[in-house]
């Protein structure tokens, strides 16, 4: 029987309907970014945006849900980049389907679906199929065959291969403590004329058996001990790779052949002018343009470090295949409308950027495009020169110099049958690789001990409404990060209450301070955050008196601070709209910060905000304040708020149900802020600085209210100091400092032809102190106060009265020596200016070097300068007699 030949996009439709006919939510992907989750670079697999759900920190309001997930493992330990286009099934960017149960149906309802989507939706023969189970998982043993009828020689018991108790491939653990338990993988067998064994078996590792399927049974809760102990609710992870089950629906065997990515080869094989459609660049060119993309739509731009630098490296391994067939002019940036035509219906983020991703991949090849082809002929040279292995120091300098990531040079030196000596790599960029952990670490802030968040109720947030509220009790103390019972005075400490008026950090806003206090006691709160995304911790020490949990307090927010802080939060969202409408819907969050005294707003943009510019966007924040709309609350579930047209920011974790704050037609945006009742409370929006963050992104700081105000009476203040030094009054400041500037250019004409008439007399005077050696005038001299330009002059003049002459001058001042040598004439070949100049720097502790004709460099003025040049007549006789 065949099966029929499906479409990429007709496998995930068929995928969600399927299991959307059973129950399940439909559930859209989460970003390549996981939000708030500090432990992963990217999002790697499909159960990354449930981890909260399986940790008990988060609850739905389903229990069943099914997606299709975009995936990458391009950094850090799951890194797959160096096998991409040389194998039939690695990939950057990938696409996993999943369904998920929490702690709802479980193995026998898991095993069944996946049987009959597989067999009788999708048709594929049975006999093809076979199925792995963790050793001593009976209950799915028996299942897959008495219920299903998976015959035993098809069914395969892996046991713990991976050198530890549980540690096997059929074994799935979290980490090392927490959730586990065992999973069922299903494969498909291409046929004997594929190399390679069944799983479990010595030849496993051939293409002939290909996994398509995993099924994660979540059923323990492993203990530091080592322990099992069965979970209360156990839960259903599943993922299949879309791309593998792609080939096998599509009658082929590897990834790469099916309509996907044949399609994107096939754009590829176009812009670079390759015939060749089974050429490996080619494939490396398709697949990274997915993964390229999908990190800037999911807001990652090129950088040095963190996730931008493997986007860079992405990018540029991409560039270099170009390279090698041929290209020599910006191209990757034309594969994204294919993208877009193949992928954009699935993901319609990916039409909605696709001009930013268009212009910032065209401007990281422009950027690469001026280092590659010098790097090349670098790396060709210390190719010849190594035997076997690259040098560390060499791969290094590559780096460093030329922009090439070391496994850029790795991959280059693999294809030439070369290695690269890592180690001596890392011990030359210990320095760089230390501000790099530094700078790219990502913190995973203040935590909660897990016994706490399992037995507290999120924190009730009063602070939308009230700035002070009594009542409230505390639920936890946390003294150097464990729960303590109760606090001294003077210690300093975090209070978990069961309700708060105080506006835990987030979103940028700054948390609040304050005091909670009660009689005989008072606990200064010097900052709020928000710990494990529920619980908010008031951080501070206790002024008087001492604090037990179960103690109710009296919480009063510092209202004036909050005051200043939501006139700034609230003309960010107006900023962001401005930049949005003026610059173009690439613009996009980077991040923020909104505290009582400024704002500071990042934003991805390619080339600085000029002043017209800036004066226009405060221009249309100003004009929405004078219009004074309401600044609407409106609550609701997530996709009616973008059915709304709210926008969502980049690196937030929303939830099921989300806060919109509206501000008349011009901004509407999710947001858990705090905010003006009306925008005319913002009062005034003046922008302070625009500049550059990293490589495609700006940030705007500005202030607002009274900050704003302190601002322009500032700049008053400076204009009328300025007007009493030019004489005049602050209007007539511009037309003072234009005659002032005008005078001093006359000025300046003036001095350089005083200058010049000088410089010609000297000249004059020295051509007459020239020797003649083998009829070359030679002429060297010392000229106080000549700077470089006033020396080529100088030389000009002397060139023209000499004739055939070597002539080296001098220019001192303050203790430094600008050098110029030049020959004409005659001597040209026989002397060399760029030899001559070098010979003098290096008597004087400087260096130089030039052209045959005309050198120039600097060096020390002194005893060693005046020898030098006294010698010039004999080091040109060296080289002009016989």
């Amino acid at each position: 029987m065949t099966t029929p030949k499906l479409s990429s996009s007709q496998i995930r439709s068929d995928f969600l309907e399927f299991f959307r006919g059973k129950g399940h939510t439909i559930v859209p992907s989460a970003p390549l970014v996981p939000g708030n989750d500090p432990t992963l670079l990217f999002t790697n697999s499909g159960m990354v945006q449930f981890k909260d759900v399986f940790l008990g920190a988060e609850k739905r309001s389903y229990v069943r849900a099914a997606d299709v997930q975009r995936c990458l493992r391009a950094g850090g330990k799951h890194n797959d980049l160096d096998s991409v286009g040389y194998t039939a099934r690695h990939h950057t960017f990938f696409e996993m389907l999943g369904n998920w149960s929490f702690g709802d149906y479980f193995k026998k309802d898991a095993i069944a679906w996946a049987w009959e989507l597989l067999t009788e939706v999708w048709k594929l023969p049975k006999e093809r199929l076979l199925v792995t189970v963790y050793h001593t998982d009976d209950e799915a043993y028996e299942l897959w065959n008495k219920m299903v009828g998976i015959p035993a020689e098809r069914i395969v018991r892996i046991g713990d291969n991976k050198g530890a108790p549980y540690a096997s491939d059929n074994f799935w653990q979290m980490a090392d403590t927490g959730p586990c338990g065992p999973c069922t993988e299903i494969f498909y067998d291409h046929g004997e004329h594929i190399a390679g064994g069944p799983p479990g078996s010595p030849d496993e590792d051939g293409d002939r058996f290909i996994e398509i399927w995993n099924l994660v049974f979540m059923q323990f809760d492993r203990q530091p001990d080592g322990m099992l102990v069965p979970l209360p609710a156990p839960c259903v992870d599943t993922g299949m790779g879309m791309e593998r089950l792609a080939a096998i629906l599509q009658h082929v065997h590897t990834n790469y052949e099916i309509d996907l990515f044949q399609a994107l080869i096939a754009k590829a094989s176009e812009l670079t002018g390759t015939a060749d459609l089974e050429n490996k660049s080619l494939r490396v060119i398709a697949d990274h343009i997915r993964a390229c993309s999908f990190l800037i739509v999911d807001g990652v731009l090129p950088s040095n470090e963190g996730r931008g630098y493997v986007l860079r490296r992405i990018i540029r391994r991409a560039l270099r295949h170009g390279w090698m067939l041929g290209v020599r002019q910006p191209f990757f940036h034309k594969m994204v409308p294919t993208l877009v035509a193949l992928m954009g219906e699935a993901y319609p983020e990916l039409p909605a950027a696709q001009d930013l991703v268009e212009r910032a991949l065209k401007a990281e090849e422009e950027r690469f495009a001026e280092t590659l082809d010098s790097g090349m002929r670098i790396f060709d040279d210390v190719a010849a020169r190594a035997k076997e292995v690259i040098p560390g120091a060499d791969a290094f300098r590559l780096y460093d110099t030329y922009g090439f990531p070391v496994d850029l040079t790795a991959d280059i030196a693999r294809e030439r049958g070369l290695s690269v000596d890592m180690q001596g790599f890392d011990a030359a960029m210990e320095q760089q690789r230390e501000t790099a952990r530094a700078a790219g670490k990502f913190s995973a802030g203040s935590g909660l001990p897990a016994e706490l968040v399992a037995k507290l109720k999120p924190t009730e947030f009063l602070g939308y409404e009230a700035l002070d509220a009594g009542g409230l009790v505390v639920v936890a103390l946390l003294k150097e990060g464990r729960p303590v019972d109760s606090l001294g005075a003077g210690d300093e400490a975090v209070v978990i209450l069961d309700r708060t008026p105080f506006y835990a950090e987030s979103g940028g806003q700054v948390g609040d301070t304050g005091v909670l206090a009660e009689q005989g006691v008072k606990f200064e709160v010097d900052d709020t955050l928000k710990y494990a995304g529920q619980f908010h911790g008031h951080v501070g020490r206790v002024a008087v008196g001492s604090l037990k949990v179960g103690d109710h307090v009296l919480g009063s927010v510092d209202a004036p601070r909050r005051a200043a802080t939501i006139l700034n939060h609230s003309a960010t969202h107006l900023l962001h709209a401005a930049l949005r409408e003026l610059l173009g819907t690439h613009v996009q969050q980077k991040g923020s910060l909104v505290a009582p005294d400024r704002l500071r707003f990042d934003f991805s943009h390619f080339q600085p905000v000029n002043a017209a510019e800036l004066a226009e966007i405060e221009r249309r924040v100003n004009a929405e304040i004078r219009a004074n709309h309401a600044a609407e609350v409106h609550n609701m579930g997530m996709q009616e708020a973008l059915d709304f047209g709210a926008m969502a920011l980049f690196g937030e974790k929303y939830g099921e149900h989300v806060r919109v704050l509206k501000m008349g037609s011009y901004s509407t945006e999710l947001c858990g802020g705090t905010h003006v009742g009306r925008t005319g409370d913002i009062g005034l929006f003046k922008i302070v600085s625009e500049g550059g963050v990293s490589s495609g992104v700006r940030r705007i700081e500005a202030v607002t209210g009274q900050g704003a105000l302190d601002l322009v009476s500032a700049e008053e203040q400076r204009l009328q100091e300025a007007a009493a030094l030019l004489g005049g009054s602050a209007g007539e400041v511009v037309d003072k400092v234009r005659q002032l500037t005008e005078r001093q250019k006359k000025l300046e004409r003036e001095l350089e032809g005083l200058k010049a008439k000088a410089a010609s007399g000297a000249t004059a005077d020295l051509a007459g102190s020239a020797v003649e050696i083998e009829g070359v005038r030679v002429l060297a001299a010392r000229l106080e106060g000549f700077d470089a330009k006033a020396l080529r002059e100088a030389m000009d003049r002397l060139k023209q009265q000499l004739g055939d002459a070597v002539i080296v001058l001098a220019g001192t001042a303050q203790g430094k020596a600008s050098l110029v040598a030049g020959v004409n004439g005659s001597a040209t070949g026989r002397v060399k200016a760029g030899e001559l100049l070098a010979h003098i720097a290096s008597l004087t502790g400087g260096k130089g070097g030039g052209r045959p004709d005309l050198a120039q460099g600097g060096g020390e003025d002194g005893p060693a300068l005046a020898s030098a040049l006294a010698d010039v007549p004999a080091w040109v006789a060296q080289r002009i007699r016989p």
